[in-house]
């Protein structure tokens, strides 16, 4: 394979899943480690993405207020944002995660909206700051640098005083049959406390994602009461996604 078809292969991942490891480049490429490591140096030197310990993230990801930072499926996140506000009430207690889709839901929160919103993630709490109606609590812990929110036991801890009425998070992986997974342990536990404090519990993800898995799981579609995506729920794509006992398509 040339280095330039290596190279969107390796965007394209960063962009859709917002980080990458090495070691997953390197086995889905079929190259050497060393060519990995020469790869995201070119691509961070071009200043297309930001290499970290055992891989590279998306430069939006990081730094999600420059804006000369592109966000990927832009159009396609502001949609699922609109879907998901549709779910938030006055009065509502509303926990969400971080990442570019969770960062336009916060960001397009109506002005009317009354309710309390927590958060895990730095960003995402700057960005619910912005609205003046809602409350906005930010649970800190260890600062997970390449996920850009707190782990960690004292959160988790924190999580489980709380009782949710909606958790919204993100995802790097779904699929029917190995449900949500991520790349990261520590992500992993503190999803799963998110989760366990909620009545409910809405994965929003670009349909892009869809039928791709990551190495640890977090949980079985069961156990999502709502996905949201861009798409119309009944589009073809999303079939397999719907029915009984699987979540609400939005």
């Amino acid at each position: 394979m040339l280095k330039e078809e290596r190279h969107k292969i390796i965007l394209k991942e960063i962009n859709l899943h917002n980080k990458v490891l090495s070691t997953d480049l390197k086995d889905q490429l079929v190259v050497s480690e060393d060519t990995i490591r020469r790869d995201l140096i070119e691509l961070a030197d071009q200043g297309l993405i930001l290499k970290v310990h055992g891989g590279a993230m998306s430069k939006t990801f990081h730094y999600p207020f420059n804006g000369q930072n592109e966000v990927y499926a832009l159009e396609a996140k502001r949609v699922i944002a609109d879907k998901t506000i549709e779910l938030f009430k006055n009065d509502m207690l509303i926990l969400m995660e971080g990442g570019t889709t969770i960062m336009e839901i916060a960001k397009r929160i109506p002005d009317d909206l009354e309710a309390t919103f927590f958060t895990v993630s730095p960003h995402t709490a700057l960005a619910l700051a912005e609205h003046d109606n809602i409350n906005v609590i930010s649970i800190g812990g260890k600062l997970l640098k390449n996920s850009n929110i707190h782990t960690g036991a004292s959160v988790i801890n924190e999580l489980n005083n709380i009782k949710i009425d909606l958790c919204v998070i993100g995802t790097n992986g779904i699929s029917i049959k190995e449900g949500l997974t991520d790349s990261d342990w520590e992500v992993v536990h503190v999803i799963k406390a998110m989760m366990n404090n909620a009545k409910k519990v809405a994965v929003v993800s670009i349909a892009e994602k869809f039928n791709s898995v990551q190495k640890i799981k977090i949980c079985d579609l069961s156990a999502i009461d709502y996905i949201i995506t861009e798409l119309d729920p009944k589009n073809a794509a999303l079939s397999e996604y719907s029915g009984n006992e699987k979540p609400l398509l939005l």
